[in-house]
């Protein structure tokens, strides 16, 4: 009986303090809640072409602002030149040559879509030799870009699966043109890795 009485004062207490706390609640001013960030929402695409270039316009204008970023006394910076213990970036290419790349496979892809000739200047997979300077690197890397604006606007949905020759075989028209901005993703992520090992916050991850 004893062991009962005591159980029903806790069920009651419990109760208590359980209406208690409800009114305090109901009573206490409700905590500010920070307003809604605005958010751009992306005009909505009309054709296949037009989400493809979208594609090729986002890792273009990170690409093009990372290469902008580098000051033009460090577009020959190498990873290997700080000594990094346990490192392994002795075969690595220069900032430089890594924009090069970037761009010379931009060429390399879209031109399967758009027809166009390689530029006769490209020797190999790290771009033309002749290009020294920033200026010169950067923009052969944006003319790289508006050939991908141009083969964008090949695609269509009766030929986005159409078979066209690449590298030892064929893939689909859309594979490629979408690749290509995967490949540039890639390099972009490498890009960062550079200004970052330089005291530069890349243009894309700063605050606006």
């Amino acid at each position: 009986m004893k062991h009962l009485r005591i159980l029903l004062l806790l069920l009651v207490l419990s109760f208590s303090m359980g209406v208690f706390a409800q009114g305090a609640a109901t009573n206490a001013k409700p905590a500010a809640t920070p307003a809604p960030q605005a958010q751009t929402t992306p005009a909505p695409v009309s054709s296949l072409s037009a989400l493809v270039d979208r594609q090729v316009s986002q890792y273009e204008k990170n690409v093009v602002e990372a290469a902008e970023a580098m000051p033009a006394d460090k577009f020959d910076f190498n990873p290997a030149s700080l000594n990094i213990k346990g490192a392994a970036y002795s075969d690595v290419r220069s900032f430089a040559t890594l924009v090069k790349h970037t761009a010379t496979a931009n060429y390399r892809f879209w031109s399967t879509l758009t027809g166009d000739k390689m530029p006769e200047n490209i020797k190999g997979p790290n771009g033309p030799d002749d290009l020294k300077t920033k200026d010169q690197i950067i923009q052969f890397l944006k003319d790289s870009f508006a050939l991908g604006h141009k083969a964008a606007k090949t695609i269509t949905p009766e030929n986005a699966l159409e078979q066209l020759p690449f590298f030892r075989g064929t893939q689909p028209r859309l594979y490629i043109a979408s690749a290509c901005v995967i490949h540039a993703a890639d390099e972009y992520g490498q890009m960062v890795e550079y200004l970052r090992m330089n005291g530069i916050v890349p243009p894309a991850s700063r605050g606006q």
